[in-house]
């Protein structure tokens, strides 16, 4: 097994021991080890392969800056800036096979900066004191990071930390020894989606896109998912997206936590990637499950979907802030936008014979957002189902007019 070498990260002054026992896991196991000091006030007891000195400066500043501020937080983002330069720095110079930073709220503050400043496929861990909590922010998280919770780490060793720690070491380190990185030998398509049993075209479009030789990323729109897919269309990752389930907008300005963030509709758009969009599953709102559902919705139709996520039917006046919400997003849009407007229904549950079927609020909400549209984006109403052949032939036949174009490579 070829030996990996791992980017430890963190407040050596204050974390000495912790970040040395963790060093020690992962050369025990057979890796190689580099150290990053971020510490501002105090110092390692050893020094580190880069001191925090070093850290400061290539983020064009200085510890003497840093500590001069007086402000905590602006002295860590003094260090969260240079860390992340340097990371970057270091990786493309192969420095390193993967990397772990340890924090609490400063550390993992830090944390988000530096993982989101790698590529995808390189191994990146945040072990954290608040590792999942409502203080992470989804919208500064990574695709592909990984977080582990810390227990018993506030402050010095013990056997708890211990067990945290050496797993963490292992997890690092069999990642940068097991991961196959993304190669992107072929163009890359970004699809958005829900489950199968809500929206099934996929299940066909995925294929017919890889016989034509390109590989296809399916992000679930849950959230998360939606916030990676958005996340790596700003870096312009994709050739085309057929972004068919954009559900997230309307939790987004409806309120929910269950949200990609503000800009979701836009980065692929943005970035001048070419577009094929359909407002999947437009009806619905996805609230946390086990929480208690809020006043506003009372009064809503509810359908719930497992013990984790309930959805919320909207009414015909919200259906048209969504509508709104959808011209708005495109209308920043600087590559080709076609948007496309099943008339038969837009998720599995609103088909005829269903329970949300609402022939007269579907066509209601076609013909706002129609109305609504800018003049960059292309509308077709299709006569069919989301769900349905007539609607991955009609996806397909814009992408292949665009290709013969040559607007998709």
């Amino acid at each position: 097994m070829t030996d990996k070498t791992i980017l430890v990260i963190g407040t050596y002054d204050t974390k000495d021991d912790e970040l040395g026992f963790l060093a020690g896991v992962i050369r025990d196991q057979g890796g190689r080890v580099i150290t990053m000091d971020v510490s501002v006030l105090g110092d390692p007891s050893q020094p580190t392969d880069y001191s925090k000195h070093d850290v400061a400066e290539e983020g064009g500043s200085s510890i003497a800056a840093a500590v001069a501020s007086g402000e905590e937080n602006v002295a860590m983002q003094i260090m969260a800036k240079g860390a992340a330069l340097l990371t970057a720095r270091l990786y493309l110079e192969g420095k390193f096979d993967g990397m772990i930073v340890l924090g609490g709220t400063m550390g993992t503050d830090l944390a988000l900066d530096v993982t989101a400043a790698l590529p995808l496929g390189v191994p990146k861990y945040i072990v954290s004191t608040v590792a999942y909590s409502p203080l992470v922010p989804g919208a500064r998280m990574a695709a592909d990071v990984q977080m582990i919770l810390w227990a018993g780490g506030l402050y010095g060793m013990n056997s708890v930390c211990k067990a945290t720690l050496s797993q963490a070491a292992g997890a690092v380190l069999g990642a940068a020894r097991a991961v196959i990185k993304p190669e992107f030998n072929k163009p890359l398509i970004g699809m958005t989606s829900l489950g199968t049993s809500a929206l099934k075209y996929m299940i066909t479009l995925k294929p017919a896109l890889e016989a034509r030789g390109y590989e296809v990323v399916v992000f679930h729109a849950t959230g998360m998912g939606g916030r990676a897919f958005e996340n790596l269309a700003a870096q312009g990752m994709f050739a085309c997206v057929f972004d068919f389930c954009t559900q997230e907008l309307g939790n987004h300005i409806n309120g929910s936590s269950v949200s990609a963030g503000p800009d979701r509709l836009t980065n692929a758009g943005l970035s001048g990637t070419p577009q094929i969009v359909a407002p999947g599953c437009y009806d619905l709102v996805d609230l946390v499950g086990w929480e208690p559902v809020p006043e506003k919705w009372h009064n809503h139709p509810q359908r719930p979907h497992n013990r984790l996520l309930l959805n919320v039917i909207l009414n015909q006046d919200e259906r048209k802030m969504v509508a709104h919400a959808h011209a708005k997003q495109l209308a920043t849009a600087k590559g080709p936008t076609v948007l496309l407007l099943p008339e038969h229904g837009l998720g599995e549950w609103d088909r005829e014979g269903a329970d949300l079927h609402d022939p007269e609020a579907l066509a209601q909400f076609l013909t706002d957002l129609e109305a609504a549209l800018p003049q960059n984006v292309q509308a077709h109403r299709i006569g069919c189902h989301i769900n349905d052949a007539t609607f991955v032939e009609k996806a397909l036949e814009v992408f292949d007019g665009w290709r013969a174009d040559g607007l998709v490579g």
